[in-house]
Formats: C-alpha cells, structure tokens, sequence
C-alpha cells in the first residue's frame, strides 16, 4: 500500500517536533542555575534552542532528500525541467521565519523587563570620575575623586559606609538589570559597589567600609550591585547566575540578583579592556548567612591590622631608613647604601 505524501508529511513533521522539544529541554549545554533570575533566561534559551534544531533538521533533511531523489544518474545528460518559482511556497518559507522571529523577539522583550531591563526611570550618566588604585597586601582599596559635592556619593565609592544606605538604593534610578519599576523602590538586602579597573574587579561593602578583591554574598538574600569603571569598558559576567553587564567609566550601572546555590564561582571580565583582559577574573563566594557574617568579621579584623600597620610606619614616628627599609629590601638596596644617600 502507497502511504500518501501528505501523510508522510505529517508523520515527519511530528517527529521532529518530538526530537526538538526533546532535544530542547535536554541539551545539557548550560551550567548549573545558581540564581534565582537564570530561570527565566534558560526558559528563553531552551525555546531557541528547539526552534533552532527543528529548522536545523528540517532543513538539512530537505537537502540530503534532494541530494539523493534528484542526483545525476548514469547515462542521463539531460536538464531537469525549468522552474519559475513557486509563489504559495515562497510566502510560506517566508511567513514561517517572520512569525519565529516575531514570536522570539516578544518573548525576548518580556524575558527582559521581568529582569528589570526596562526601567521607567530610565538612565543617566554618573559624574565623570577620576580614579586611582592602590593594592596592599590582603586588601584591596579604590580611591574615587569625584566632581560632585554629594559625600555619599565619595563614600560609595570608596567603599566607606553611608550614612543613608537604604534611601539611595530606594531612589536610584540608574539602568541596569532588575532595576524594573516594581523593584525600583525596593532596597536590597545587600548592597555592594564594584569597581572595575584594568585588570580587577574591587567589591566595597559600604555598610562595613570593608573592600575586598573577591565577591562573598549570603544565599537567598537580594544582591545590588552598583557598578562602574575607571579605566575602560569592562564587563561583569557570572555564566552561572546568567548575568551579564557592562562596567562603563563616569557611568553607574545596576544589577540585582538573588544567589540560591552554595558554591564558588567564576567571575570573568567579558569585555576585552587591554592586553590581560584574559587575566581579569575573580570568584563569587555563595555561603550561608553564618560563613558570610564570619568572613566580614574577620575583613574588619584584616583592615584594622593594615591600618594599625600604616600607622605603625608613619615617618613621623620612625627614622627615614626605618621606614624605607621594607621597600628598599625588596628592591635588593643595602640599608648602609640608603644611609649613605640620606646623609
């Protein structure tokens, strides 16, 4: 018995819907969800995803069907028939992929504002600043010279506490992601500064005043994250909390996540800044609550150390060659040439 084509067309047709919806939910191609929010973007890749191996293997299969039906047989020189063009067939293969494309793009759009990409505030550019870096052992310190007259602004930067933390996180209004208008006035749990310099990422914890050169966040507590440059443009990139964001100098950008897995993850710059951008990476540190208040404890003790430290060698109270002897040491500089050279 001769199976019709159009049942064959349809039989083909289901199973490729079947592969696709399977392969699409099964790919294994992303990392673990480490965040609340990777939800909602792996929803909108598992749909690319089927869409795009049904097209793949509708497509490949029409050419290898046509490949093998209308190959050259031996002994046969002769043209195939001319054809002019099918018009059905032409507005199909192109109403099909418009209404995809259509179909993506407004999910896209929702994906985006339920993450906050859309804010009714909109954006606005920081101060320009200007920025200098200075790193002591164990710590990590950005030191911002701004040109506003706002000290909470210098503060947030520099990573020293606020004096009103909770009202500039209620009335920011700087784009970024999950800064959507429902969350706009909505302070977050836990607010953290990034720095992003050429070739570091600096994190300022202002409620504490303690910087550090690695994220530690608590699980299932908000994060924000006001970011922005000194140098060049960088970009702050956790694949597994499927976060991305731009760090772009003089201009604050903000970004909201909820962390939801224990874990150390990578932090990576994802924007080439200069000849070691592949060398500007750090970790994100999910613990729970108790790790985290330990590890901020023992920041406080770490930069009261340094500070009694710097105090320590203050030249006021040690002699010029007391107190260049560190650096000259590690220089190779012997202190009876340094003496000399002071006389």
């Amino acid at each position: 018995m001769k199976i019709p084509s159009s049942i064959w067309t349809l039989l083909i047709g289901i199973l490729l819907t079947l592969v696709s919806l399977w392969y699409g939910q099964n790919h294994g191609l992303l990392p673990i969800a480490a965040s609340n929010e990777a939800v909602l973007i792996d929803g909108l890749f598992n749909t690319m995803m089927t869409v795009s191996i049904g097209i793949f293997l509708l497509v490949e299969g029409i050419l290898i069907y046509s490949a093998f039906k209308y190959r050259r047989r031996p002994g046969d020189d002769s043209d195939g028939p001319p054809v002019h063009g099918n018009v059905p067939l032409e507005i199909l293969w192109t109403a099909i992929p418009a209404i995809i494309v259509i179909g993506i793009s407004v999910y896209s759009f929702e994906i985006y504002n339920d993450i906050g990409g859309f804010s009714l505030h909109g954006g606005h550019d920081a101060p320009i600043t200007l920025s200098t870096v200075k790193n002591k052992p164990g710590s990590a310190i950005a030191a911002t010279l701004t040109e506003t007259a706002n000290p909470n602004e210098d503060h947030a930067h520099m990573g020293m506490p606020q004096q009103t933390t909770t009202q500039t996180v209620a009335q920011s209004d700087d784009a970024g992601i999950n800064a959507s208008p429902e969350n706009a006035n909505k302070p977050a749990d836990l607010l953290v500064n990034v720095m992003g310099i050429q070739y570091a990422f600096i994190f300022s914890y202002p409620e504490t005043g303690v910087s550090s050169g690695e994220l530690h966040v608590p699980i299932g507590r908000e994060v924000q994250l006001n970011m922005s440059g000194s140098d060049v443009i960088h970009a702050f990139w956790v694949p597994e909390f499927r976060l991305k964001q731009d760090v772009i100098p003089g201009r604050e950008t903000t970004v909201r996540f909820t962390p939801k897995t224990e874990g150390d993850y990578a932090l990576i710059c994802a924007e080439l800044c200069g000849p070691y951008h592949g060398a500007m990476r750090t970790h994100v540190i999910v613990e729970p609550q108790q790790a985290f208040d330990q590890w901020m404890q023992e920041q406080l003790v770490a930069n009261a150390g340094n500070l009694d430290q710097a105090v320590a060698m203050n030249p006021a109270n040690s002699s010029v060659s007391e107190f260049l002897a560190p650096y000259t040491q590690e220089m190779g500089i012997k202190p009876e040439v340094l003496h000399q050279v002071h006389q």
